[in-house]
């Protein structure tokens, strides 16, 4: 005959055990109230002796939430997505609150399940990067629950957190520009507006504007797009970018991941870097530091960017009738070897 299991493990037992009060215990599993942090991890230690399990149903029944939020994000696939979900996931902890992470690709559908999910109070609010806002549920949702927008996508029915992104592919172009580039060559862009993004569109302006204040003229041959933004899409698109045969001496690509992708192919073809041709990543994700060259890239702070963004978050949850807020984080241009050279250029 088996044996009953055992009984499950209270606040109470918990509180015994840490040597503190229930009320201490419940600050702790709910993270509403500062602890000490010797006294969190007295209570967190005794919780995991006793296999403790907060009832988050019944605490969702005291104050309306679960404890539960979630982060939509078009690709969980790259660095970049990885890096930033961390940081998330390390900030929502701190404050108490579990974390749901999806992916929405290209699927607006994906974007109304998790709408109806928080309105339904199954999470408490939600991150969402839509890739763009005329396929976003952002624009057309009759009411918004407690939601964050982050990533480039402009509108002013949510709170908002993102960097200038136009400035910053500015800034990366007038960086090859200042290296003696003139045949700059744009992976993450171009007139097809089947491979548009709101990504893509903002940071195309910003080229364009460096191109401008440098006298330089637009050549569109020199610009290319391909879905998905991945290693593999970047290094297709050089490839397509050499099966045009134009002169080049610069690639400003709109994320590490493509930038990856673009410098294999141009070692396959024998094309040095940064001898023949610079290259410039957008996001300073871990490997940029550690690709053979080094590359160079647009850095933000990720903590930084996940802490605005659950900051903005838990404020809605609390507040759903203050008017959305904008946030612009600081971006910097970090140099490293794949600008290093002048370039003497590609000429097929």
């Amino acid at each position: 005959m088996t044996a009953p299991p055992a009984p499950r493990a209270t606040m109470k037992d918990v509180a015994a055990l840490a040597g503190v009060s229930p009320k201490t215990v419940s600050n702790v599993v709910t993270g509403t109230v500062v602890v000490r942090a010797e006294t969190r991890a007295r209570v967190e230690a005794a919780m995991a002796e006793l296999d403790f399990v907060p009832n988050l149903s019944a605490r969702g029944l005291r104050n309306g939430r679960s404890g539960i939020i979630a982060v939509a994000l078009p690709d969980l696939g790259t660095a970049y997505s990885a890096q930033l979900v961390h940081r998330i996931v390390a900030a929502a902890h701190d404050r108490g609150l579990a974390v749901q992470v999806e992916e929405t690709a290209t699927e607006p559908e994906r974007e109304k399940e998790l709408l109806s999910r928080a309105r339904a109070h199954l999470i408490d609010g939600l991150i969402l990067n839509p890739i763009r806002l005329e396929d976003s549920v952002v624009k057309y949702a009759d009411r918004l629950p407690p939601l964050v927008v982050i990533g480039e996508v402009e509108q002013n029915r949510a709170d908002h957190v993102r960097i200038d992104s136009r400035v910053a592919a500015s800034e990366a172009t007038c960086h090859v520009i200042s290296r003696g580039a003139r045949r700059i060559a744009v992976i993450g862009a171009d007139d097809d507006p089947a491979f548009e993004t709101a990504t893509s569109r903002m940071r195309l302006a910003g080229v364009h504007d460096a191109l401008r204040e440098a006298g330089i003229a637009r050549d569109r041959r020199l610009e290319v797009n391909l879905l998905p933004w991945t290693m593999a899409g970047g290094a297709e698109a050089a490839r397509m970018l050499l099966a045009r045969e134009v002169d080049f001496d610069a690639v400003v690509a709109f994320t590490d991941s493509i930038a990856f992708g673009a410098m294999h192919t141009l070692h396959d073809a024998g094309i040095r870097v940064p001898d023949d041709v610079i290259v410039t990543g957008f996001d300073d994700v871990e490997l940029s530091a550690f690709t053979s060259p080094s590359l160079t890239t647009v850095a933000f702070d990720l903590g930084d960017f996940a802490e605005a963004a659950l900051g903005l978050l838990e404020s809605r949850m609390d507040d759903r009738v203050s008017p959305p807020r904008g946030l612009i984080l600081p971006h910097r241009l970090i140099a490293r070897a794949s600008t290093s050279a002048s370039p003497a250029g590609y000429h097929p």
